[in-house]
């Protein structure tokens, strides 16, 4: 769909780093970017750009720390067919020795412009990555700019201006953020726009695209839904109701929005990477094609929308100063990811129930979820939370395999529960008079506002919570920042009247997650993560099946001398309640195999929230619509 903003300028972002370029000269150059995606469904996307130059050396960079993205995850590695000319000879290039990334142009005498030609191979096989993984099918592809794309050294990503320009297969629709300067058939104009900007608006496109308004306020918002069939694209009129909700809700939250029209770019496809990606202005979120049509994939992937609306005030607008980095070659230091992600999690799923995206029920089953999850972290034990941040650049790539040990992405999982005790406190210590909204309006709100930027540091987190009430907030964010367990913070789920129980009978999620991933989890009793077929996907180091010799990688075979299902299995957990028998297991590993005896007699838990009557109910306040 055409922007409204058509033909519009944007403000420029307010970068730290300001000062270490003020030497610079005083134009900044503007660079031409044609990109044809007539060939997307191949996978092949060509691009053509033009870069004001002088004699010499020209240092060009690919983009590398993506934001959003927390670490170096450029896709150089689908970057090919690279080529510079100028005045149509052939220009001799390099790629930097200590950074791939990096290339280096030998610009001739007398020319003040170069071309340069690349294609980017956009993955052929369903992978994962963010915006480096699979996009293109053949109904539909979901552009990321940042992939497309050289820039010259010596300027801020917001200094350069880019006038881009894009080329679809015929017959293709299109939405997104960017301001439209004009459109011909299938080839489209974007406004002159900068770096940091353009790469800010990623381009969903498609044969079937569908473009709802969710906002008849100002500023609007609207969701543009790709799919790989026109029939994933009929969804109950309430999935727009209650997306509609969310917009006003989030509204009612924050106080304010900073941002002049939002587009939710949702791609519905099974063969794309899954995921969601935060920008200011919109949102690039793709999941199974049948999740708007089916309950079950409406329900599983109910907090992403949310999640990802949040980033536009907790992410964009404010932003730690760590990761307000002046262009795409500096590192990101990612230390304050626990309010970025941590708090967008919470957010995000707050909003998602207060709008109806979710049940109060299955609000509270899903933070049921993540309790019992942190509360059986097995990693917790040798690293902290801090770290799980920190590190974060360096173990993206980590396997499923040893993930409980490993302990990946906490700062998302387990500050939902840190952010709700946060809440209850507040609630608390004000008698009931203030709240984490109030957090929200003084932090995020202010004026509408188009993008900005406002980077904050751990002291302005801790001093804008002390204007809210009193606390020792400094101490209660070092504490659980630092805090080895054993069990899980589960001070905010008790404090908000509610209590984590177990019981025999998985939650709708449970089962839900179960089907859609082909997965059975009985974590909360023996210890196991494993695939429908038996296949050890993880365990929990110190329970009863990692204690007996089971990991990851391993295959369990039979159970009880029955050939292993999931049938079996839960058979033979329910049995050994009521005896004394160990479970007998036969388990492949590496083409050799083991008898394993689980001396286990707890029966299946899995985890639910119950009230406790002696406790004023919080929680379902903070859920509800306000």
């Amino acid at each position: 769909m055409i922007s409204r903003w058509g033909g519009g300028t944007l403000l420029s972002f307010v970068f730290l780093f300001a000062s270490a370029v003020s030497g610079l000269a005083a134009t900044a150059p503007t660079i031409a970017l044609f990109v044809d995606a007539s060939d997307a469904p191949r996978k092949l996307i060509h691009v053509q750009l033009r870069i004001p130059a002088s004699p010499g050396t020209l240092t060009l960079y690919y983009p590398k720390w993506i934001p959003g993205e927390h670490g170096p995850t450029g896709p150089i590695q689908d970057l090919t067919g690279l080529k510079f000319t100028a005045s149509g000879k052939v220009l001799k290039w390099r790629r930097d020795l200590l950074d791939g990334w990096t290339f280096h142009v030998e610009v001739p005498a007398g020319e003040n412009e170069i071309a340069a030609h690349l294609e980017y191979a956009s993955p052929a096989a369903l992978k994962g990555g963010y915006g480096s993984g699979s996009a293109a099918t053949e109904k539909l592809y979901t552009l990321n700019w940042n992939t497309l794309l050289l820039y010259p050294s010596g300027w801020t990503s917001d200094q350069l201006t880019y006038n881009a320009s894009l080329k679809l297969p015929s017959g293709w629709k299109f939405g997104t953020s960017l301001p439209v300067a004009n459109q011909a058939g299938s080839e489209i104009h974007f406004a002159p726009i900068s770096l940091t900007m353009l790469v800010d608006g990623p381009v969903i496109t498609g044969e079937y695209l569908k473009v709802v308004p969710l906002s008849t306020g100002e500023p609007p918002a609207e969701i543009d839904v790709a799919a790989d069939s026109s029939a994933a694209l009929e969804a109950p009129p309430q999935v727009w109701e209650h997306l509609k909700q969310l917009v006003a809700q989030a509204g009612i939250l924050f106080g304010a929005r900073h941002y002049r029209d939002y587009h939710f770019l949702l791609t519905l496809s099974d063969h794309v990477a899954h995921f969601g990606l935060e920008h200011h202005e919109s949102n690039d979120s793709r999941i199974n094609e049948r999740s708007l049509v089916e309950e079950d994939g409406r329900n599983l992937s109910a907090g992403l929308l949310g999640h990802e609306y949040v980033h536009s005030w907790n992410g964009k607008y404010r932003r730690p100063a760590d990761l307000a980095t002046p262009d795409f070659e500096k590192p990101m230091q990612t230390d304050l990811l626990w309010v970025y992600e941590g708090l967008t999690s919470y957010l995000g799923d707050v909003l998602t129930a207060r709008s109806g995206v979710r049940t109060p029920e299955l609000a509270r089953d899903s933070l049921a979820l993540i309790a019992a999850d942190i509360d059986h972290r097995s990693g917790r034990v040798w690293r902290d939370l801090q770290d799980t941040a920190d590190g974060v650049p360096a173990m993206q790539g980590a396997t499923d395999g040893w993930y409980d040990f490993r302990r990946g992405l906490d700062y998302y999982a387990e500050d939902v529960l840190n952010w709700l005790w946060a809440d209850v406190i507040i609630r608390q210590q004000s008698k009931g008079a203030k709240s984490l909204d109030d957090f929200c309006r003084l932090f995020y709100g202010g004026q509408n506002s188009p993008p900005a930027l406002k980077p904050y540091t751990f002291e302005d987190v801790v001093n804008a919570l002390n204007q809210v009430v009193p606390y020792d907030w400094h101490g209660f964010w070092t504490e659980r920042l630092t805090n080895h367990g054993p069990d899980g913070p589960l001070g905010g789920v008790n404090g908000s009247g509610w209590k984590l129980v177990y019981d025999e009978n998985p939650s709708y999620l449970t089962t839900a997650e179960e089907r859609r991933r082909k997965t059975i989890d009985t974590q909360c009793s023996v210890g196991l993560f494993l695939k429908d077929n038996g296949g050890v996907q993880d365990t929990v180091e110190g329970m009863i099946a990692a204690k007996s010799g089971i990991g990851p990688g391993m295959t369990i075979v039979a159970v009880n001398g029955h050939k292993f299902s999931s049938d079996a299995w839960h058979d033979a957990i329910r049995a050994a309640k009521t005896s004394a028998t160990p479970i007998d297991l036969i388990v492949e590993n590496t083409d050799y195999f083991r008898t394993v005896k689980l001396d286990y007699h707890g029966g299946d838990k899995y985890p639910h929230l119950v009230r406790d009557e002696s406790k004023p109910d919080l929680l379902t306040d903070i859920l509800k619509a306000k």
